[in-house]
């Protein structure tokens, strides 16, 4: 005889597993780096669910560390912002790091391994001050006064002033916000590194104003640093939105109610990258005239020379970017 009683099902939530104290450390340590690697990109946890196929709720809890994300959600993060998926993973001690290294270095062309290997060997390898020219990037957040500034310093040493974005939008006709929302954060990245190719090729002298996130792509800011003198414009967070703010943009107070929680983010998140410079100015509390003649001194210096201080243009009130 055979029993068909139908299967006892309880009412009772099933017991969440345990998890183990060193899976639960790892699991916030992921979340932390996929956190600042989201934040270095500029990036808020709804474009981040969005270009990954994930929900933001599910993103949310992976970046606290209460999610368990399989190898297949880890790609797709990582797709999505486009870097490598060991890059979301943890720090590694130095030996493991090595491991790693190997294993990646096995997969290039020997002529490719060698040259990689010969760039870290001795000094001489690396680039040399004078293939950078008469060129400098300025580079920092919106408001730290990079399109202001870099057009005042192009006057007063006689320069051609170049906004990056702008040459970008002309090549491809249409606005940045609307290039990276229809092709994605990836070609974006490579029109901006032609683009830069193409600029440093015409021009052995300029002042450029580039992107905040330009830093967020490892290739193309160490071209940047390769080719031309970096220097970064800092601010303090009050004053990068102050001035954003004063520019009639209200853009990143629309909706979100931790728009300065998030400024502060994405400042710490590529704070690491932004001291890779070769020198910096602190903006804050200064003004553009005052900032104006000591970029003058500083390039005077990265350029080995001495370059004249013309008279001061009328004053600007405004803080462009």
């Amino acid at each position: 005889m055979t029993d068909t009683a139908p299967r006892y099902i309880s009412n009772r939530p099933p017991r969440p597993k345990p998890t183990r104290i060193e899976n639960t450390r790892l699991l916030r340590e992921i979340g932390r780096v996929v956190r600042s690697t989201r934040a270095k990109q500029g990036m808020t946890r709804k474009m981040l669910a969005k270009h990954s196929g994930m929900s933001e709720r599910f993103v949310a809890q992976i970046e606290l560390g209460d999610g368990n994300p399989s190898v297949l959600s880890l790609d797709a993060l990582a797709r999505a912002l486009n870097v490598d998926l060991f890059d979301l993973l943890p720090a590694v001690d130095p030996d493991v790091a090595r491991r790693r290294a190997l294993v990646h270095l096995r997969q290039l062309p020997v002529d490719e391994a060698k040259a990689f290997l010969q760039a870290f060997s001795y000094p001489g390898a690396l680039p040399l001050p004078s293939a950078r020219g008469k060129r400098i990037a300025l580079i920092g957040l919106r408001g730290a006064g990079k399109s202001t500034l870099g057009a005042m310093l192009a006057e007063r040493i006689g320069m051609h002033f170049i906004e990056l974005d702008k040459i970008i939008e002309q090549e491809h006709g249409a606005p940045v916000a609307t290039l990276f929302d229809v092709y994605g954060q990836a070609t974006f990245r490579r029109y901006e590194r032609e683009a830069l190719t193409r600029l440093a090729a015409a021009n052995s002298a300029a002042v450029i104003a580039t992107a905040g996130g330009i830093v967020a792509d490892e290739s193309t800011f160490a071209q940047l640093l390769e080719q031309t003198h970096v220097i970064w414009l800092q601010a303090s967070p009050a004053e990068h939105m102050r001035r954003v703010m004063e520019q009639g943009d209200f853009r990143p107070m629309e909706r979100n109610s931790d728009a300065m929680k998030d400024l502060v983010a994405i400042l710490d998140a590529r704070a690491p990258e932004y001291g890779r410079a070769h020198a910096r100015l602190d903006t804050s509390g200064r003004s553009p005239e005052s900032c104006v003649n000591e970029l003058i001194r500083i390039a005077g210096e990265l350029f080995a020379e001495n370059l004249p201080l013309s008279p001061v243009p009328e004053a600007k009130n405004l803080w462009r970017r």
